[in-house]
């Protein structure tokens, strides 16, 4: 499962970085600490261009809701898409034959770049109360991670051509692996550079091969650590969240 993640990656740079256009116009973007579905996030696809569709589809940094939106969701007023569970998961075994996912998965594939994630172990308090610990994942290098995801293109059908478009996005989930077992059963679905023009590619499925849970050797760069519990509480976002915390003190667990 993934329901909260970081990421400090400016558009621009990341276009540069993968020699991209950058399609996230005047959005705004800066560092985000504690990204929570229905959050706009960045995405990586690859796109033909629509005026010159014979030349290659190239790779395009993209702002998106995170939440994905199926393109038949119905409207609760005009342009606006009815409210309803965020799709931010979608799990990888299944995405192909579920009705919300089935059509992304054949031609809307995309990466969501980010810092790490967030999982939380439970466990009882002093008084009894249960306690969520929050546990950070991400690369002992500190670079960047890129996880699978779908997007999806909505439309308010009923203003036809004057419609706006909305665009949603899921992150992919399998099975955790590895050391990774320790803080949830789920894990966000990586997707490796040397797949990325198979995952990406419009014009073809994505070999079957890439929707299966990886070899645990996929993740075995990942750290695991705690950070302080201010993570709990969407309304904080900062560095900070991120900083190291005192064991001894008694705020955190530590994985076994």
């Amino acid at each position: 499962m993934c329901g909260r993640y970081a990421t400090t990656t400016n558009p621009a740079t990341l276009a540069v970085e993968l020699d991209a256009l950058d399609e996230t116009g005047d959005t705004g973007f800066s560092p985000n600490y504690n990204v929570a579905p229905t959050n706009q996030v960045l995405t990586v696809v690859q796109r033909h261009d629509r005026e010159h569709l014979e030349d290659p589809a190239t790779l395009r940094v993209r702002a998106m809701r995170w939440g994905l939106i199926p393109p038949w969701t119905k409207t609760a007023e005009p342009g606006v898409p009815v409210k309803g569970k965020p799709l931010f998961n979608a799990r990888a075994d299944k995405a192909a034959t579920t009705a919300s996912f089935r059509d992304a998965v054949k031609k809307r594939r995309c990466l969501v770049p980010m810092d790490g994630w967030y999982e939380w172990v439970t466990e009882p308090g002093g008084t009894g109360k249960a306690v969520k610990h929050p546990f950070f994942m991400s690369e002992a290098d500190g670079g960047r991670l890129y996880m699978a995801g779908l997007w999806s293109v909505w439309r308010d059908r009923d203003q036809g051509d004057a419609a706006q478009t909305l665009l949603s996005c899921t992150i992919l989930t399998t099975d955790a692996v590895g050391e990774l077992t320790k803080v949830h059963d789920r894990m966000p679905l990586p997707m490796p550079r040397e797949h990325w023009d198979a995952w990406l590619d419009p014009d073809h499925p994505a070999p079957e091969e890439l929707l299966e849970t990886p070899a645990a050797a996929a993740v075995s760069n990942i750290l695991i650590r705690p950070v302080p519990m201010l993570v709990n509480s969407v309304k904080n976002n900062g560095p900070e969240l991120l900083s190291e915390v005192d064991e001894q003190a008694g705020q955190q667990i530590s994985l076994i």
